[in-house]
């Protein structure tokens, strides 16, 4: 027979308690407190005596022989308990079992400074308080309650288990000083953090499940468990501060976005070679051996991976750095246009550029790539790259990328050649080497080449093949006359050029072309003298104009009017076309430089031919005014001089004897 009193204790009244006794047969569970609606049948028996507002308790008796039976421990779980009952002559008590039930506030256990053992799981408690004195308390258990902060555990030093699973715990804090702690049970709370955990000196095991950690998770010294599943973590760099852990055995990382990566495992494993268990599953070293294999094939992989996205930051820097230098060029440009707007005798150089649009600048590196990217240059002025069937050549400085010696594989494989921020007039210096390099080449684009006027397009006649041609608006302002598209098709006719700016070439289009332009280049070829017109054919073509002009014209006797006729069948139209030529502005500017040289040097030339005929013509006026004078005292010297006959003779034999 089990014999329990239960006593209500009023705070406004504590002299006059409440008595009633139990009897009841107890089989399995001792100490098993009762079910009992105190406050109503206190409030029942005082009637209006008090009023509801006072806060009343129950206070816990056990008999001598329950006392002896259960010394040191007081279990009182599922008895739908609601506040902590006071218990009376129990200042002996190491363990207390609360488990349970619905409770509220922890408090009336102030007295028990010899617990070692508090288990309050599944109640209600909204805030840790009423510990202060529990010094000697080593197991703490609060999993499954209302708790939404760590605090108030300032004196229990001695802690040795905390069990906070199952609350709504947002942040590890005021942990730091319990030293003595070995199991941290926080799984099931709203952690999205690792923190403030140093001075867990003897922590082994930690239980973070079913959290939203996403990083940073602290290492600590002697921890060898750690249950980090169902949550955030998406990458290994996350956690891999925990491969120096030397202590560290056991780690569980199921449920998270890392889990199902491939290289998950054996990464794992890899850098933590001192695991014993991984997912509550025992690893082998069979295991062991395939992670470092494969290990190593994923660190190639990423090394592999690391370096392409240096060299795309590089790529994207140098493109950056040629597209402002470019601007500034345009800039410059348009300001010398505008400061002498009345040179006549230079071709008009038009500000095409618009304001480039910078590649977006990247945001966020990695702390390796970020570093690595420090060093790189920033002031490459040019980029050549090759990318499939494409060429790229970027900045002025990539056109002498044609005179390298590319292999023929390689070189072979560019269909696409593709201009930016290069002037169109240096490009067409090096459109015959572009042909010769890459004979496979059909396709040229254009962008950020200050494409001005029509007559640029003409020099794209150089090229062996086109089949398409692409011209962006940017930087082209070619690109905004209405007719720029027949025109090239006109010009450009004898390549059979299929596309323009990606648009099919119809044969409406070519009509429309020849209709609109076939005048001009009649006009050109008509005006045009024939030794200029041979300067532009090639050899096969000037035997042709040779044998119109000359050969079939002279033995058949055909008339001027029937060989201009054969001239247009035998190709005149291709021939009309040629006329119509393009020179850049520094072809331009040589050829003023060599007119003028010419110019100046026949100048001098007549001026030095002048100057000499009349210094003959002076002479000349001179020697015939002194003429008669000189001739008459030549006649009187020598007469004078033979006419002593011996003295004479004498003086010829000394200028004989003088002379050997």
């Amino acid at each position: 027979c089990l014999q329990l009193v239960i006593q209500t204790s009023s705070i406004a009244d504590k002299n006059k308690p409440f008595e009633f006794r139990i009897n009841k047969e107890q089989s399995s569970f001792h100490n098993r407190l009762l079910q009992h609606d105190l406050e109503k049948n206190y409030s029942g028996r005082q009637g209006n005596a008090h009023s509801s507002s006072i806060t009343s308790f129950p206070v816990l008796q056990r008999t001598a022989e329950e006392k002896i039976l259960n010394s040191d421990r007081l279990t009182l779980e599922r008895q739908k308990l609601t506040v902590c009952p006071i218990i009376d002559g129990e200042d002996h008590l190491r363990l207390l079992n609360f488990q349970h039930n619905f409770i509220t506030r922890i408090q009336n256990i102030s007295n028990l400074q010899h617990l070692v053992f508090l288990d309050l799981y599944d109640n209600q408690i909204e805030e840790i308080s009423g510990l202060s004195t529990l010094r000697s308390l080593r197991v703490l258990l609060l999993g499954k309650n209302r708790l939404k902060k760590i605090s108030n555990l300032e004196n229990l030093k001695n802690l040795d288990v905390l069990d906070l699973h199952g609350n709504q715990i947002t942040k590890i804090e005021n942990i730091n000083h319990l030293g003595e702690l070995r199991v941290l049970n926080l799984a099931r709370n709203l952690l999205t953090i690792v923190e403030n955990v140093n001075g867990l000196d003897s922590l082994t095991e930690l239980n973070l499940r079913h959290n939203q950690v996403c990083k940073d998770v602290d290492t600590l010294p002697c921890l060898q468990r750690l249950f980090l599943s169902f949550n955030n973590i998406s990458s290994f760099e996350d956690i891999l501060c925990l491969a120096d852990s030397s202590s560290l055995s056991d780690i569980t990382l199921d449920g998270n976005p890392i889990a199902q990566e491939t290289w998950y495992k054996h990464t794992v494993l890899h850098h933590m070679m001192q695991l014993r268990q991984l997912d509550m599953k025992r690893i082998t070293e069979e295991e062991r051996r395939m992670a470092s294999v494969a290990a190593r094939k994923e660190e190639e992989r990423k090394r592999e991976s690391h370096k392409q996205t240096l060299l795309k930051e590089k790529k994207r820097l140098t493109i950056c750095n040629i597209a402002h230098q470019w601007e500034i060029q345009q800039n410059r440009v348009a300001l010398v246009a505008s400061l002498n707007p009345d040179k006549d005798n230079e071709p008009c150089q038009i500000n095409g550029s618009a304001a480039y649009v910078f590649p977006e600048e990247s945001r966020s590196l990695d702390t390796i790539l970020s570093s690595a990217v420090q060093g790189l240059s920033v002031l490459e002025s040019h980029l050549v790259e090759v990318e499939g069937d494409t060429l790229y050549l970027y900045g002025s400085g990539a056109l002498e990328c044609l005179d390298r010696n590319w292999s023929v594989q390689t070189a072979g494989t560019v269909v696409t050649v593709s201009f930016m921020f290069i002037e169109f007039d240096e490009i067409v210096q090096v459109l015959t080497k572009l042909k010769i390099k890459f004979p496979n080449s059909v396709h040229l684009k254009f962008k950020e080449t200050n494409l001005v006027a029509l007559q640029q397009f003409n020099a794209l006649a150089q090229v062996n093949r086109i089949e398409q041609l692409t011209v962006d608006p940017q930087g082209n302002p070619v690109v905004s006359f209405t007719l720029w598209k027949y025109y090239v098709l006109f010009r450009l006719n004898h390549f059979n050029l299929q596309k323009i700016n990606g648009i099919e070439v119809t044969q409406n289009d070519i009509v429309m072309a020849e209709r609109l332009f076939g005048i001009l280049a009649y006009v050109a070829s008509s005006e045009l003298p024939h030794y200029r017109m041979l300067s532009l054919l090639g050899e096969s073509r000037r035997k042709q104009f040779h044998y119109l002009l000359e050969g079939k014209g002279k033995k058949s006797g055909i008339g001027n009017e029937e060989m201009s006729n054969d001239n247009r069948r035998a190709g005149g139209e291709s021939t009309a076309r040629a006329t119509l030529n393009y020179s850049t502005k520094d072809f331009h500017m040589e050829k003023l430089e060599e007119i003028k040289e010419r110019k100046t040097l026949c100048q001098t030339y007549i001026e030095n031919l002048v100057k000499e005929a009349a210094d003959i013509n002076m002479k000349n006026e001179s020697l015939q005014k002194l003429w008669p004078q000189m001739f008459i005292e030549l006649v009187r010297d020598a007469v004078i001089e033979i006419r002593n006959k011996n003295s004479y003779m004498k003086l010829c034999l000394q200028r004989i004897a003088d002379q050997k």
